[in-house]
């Protein structure tokens, strides 16, 4: 029998090609989960209204549409193609046409998580992965923080890196043809999943886990080819790198909670409005 040091199998949820987890009036949501994240695709006709009440904050991109964003007394025109950090509480969003939005969440939403098309995945717990907390509030207080997120692409990097008390995603820089198969980055991460939102292109993930010293723990490399919209979880420890086959390529990655590492070399573009954790 394995020893117990292998970790949990990647997740890869095809949306394209399953039922919605929910519907709802001009809505049907798809919804994946991992240990401390939970990550929503919805597609919405134009009019249709999502309502939330979450214990914390959440991410709303908004892709091709635009959305008009209420949370307690303050409202924002949330252009196409922008990341908006959504505080605790009641929340409404309105899409001004019809489209593809996401929404990021942390495990705290439990009803979601409990929902989602791989809820049972995680009914035995993820011992591999760190536990979430909570992080401490933003300096301001919690409130409505919406970025463009042209405004925030810097040369030589796809990163465009965001934070919430919970929460890390990156929007990376879309790809405007094939990824250069001579210039891939396969790395892990100790004790932390990534979901990868894939919201256009077809990907392939490269997925390699470590042996131990106990041959049953050896699991064979995998190169799933996935479409979007899809989420692909990918467990502590899994080498891996992702490359788009095909343009335009738009990928989010999500960490929960935030990675320190991003935070001490400072490539997020918002830290300054959260203290560092302790």
């Amino acid at each position: 029998m394995p020893t117990g040091n292998r970790p949990l199998p990647p997740v890869l949820a095809r949306f394209y090609d399953t039922p919605p987890s929910e519907t709802a009036p001009g809505i049907e949501t798809w919804i994946c989960r991992g240990a401390n994240f939970v990550v929503t695709v919805s597609k919405v006709a134009e009019g249709a209204v999502l309502t939330r009440q979450n214990p914390d904050e959440y991410v709303l991109l908004t892709n091709d549409l635009a959305a008009t964003v209420t949370a307690g007394t303050e409202t924002v025109e949330a252009a196409p193609d922008t990341l908006t950090i959504v505080p605790p509480g009641d929340s409404r969003i309105v899409a001004r046409r019809a489209g593809t939005l996401a929404r990021i969440f942390s495990a705290e939403a439990a009803d979601l998580a409990a929902r989602a098309v791989n809820a049972a995945d995680y009914a035995a717990g993820a011992p591999l992965v760190a536990p979430l907390g909570r992080g401490p509030a933003p300096k301001d207080g919690y409130r409505l923080r919406n970025y463009v997120l042209a405004d925030h692409v810097t040369d030589g990097s796809f990163l465009r890196v965001f934070r919430t008390a919970n929460l890390m995603v990156n929007p990376l820089v879309p790809w405007t043809a094939p990824r250069n198969v001579h210039k891939l980055s396969p790395h892990s991460h100790a004790d932390f999943e990534q979901a990868s939102l894939a919201l256009e292109s077809t990907w392939i993930h490269h997925l390699r886990t470590p042996w131990t010293p106990d041959m049953d723990d050896w699991v064979d490399d995998l190169h799933a080819e996935i479409g979007s919209p899809s989420v692909t979880v990918i467990p502590p420890t899994v080498i891996h790198t992702s490359r788009n086959i095909a343009p335009m390529g738009r990928l989010v990655d999500v960490f929960a909670p935030p990675r320190l590492d991003f935070l001490r070399q400072g490539v997020v573009r918002n830290a300054d409005d959260y203290p560092m954790p302790a």
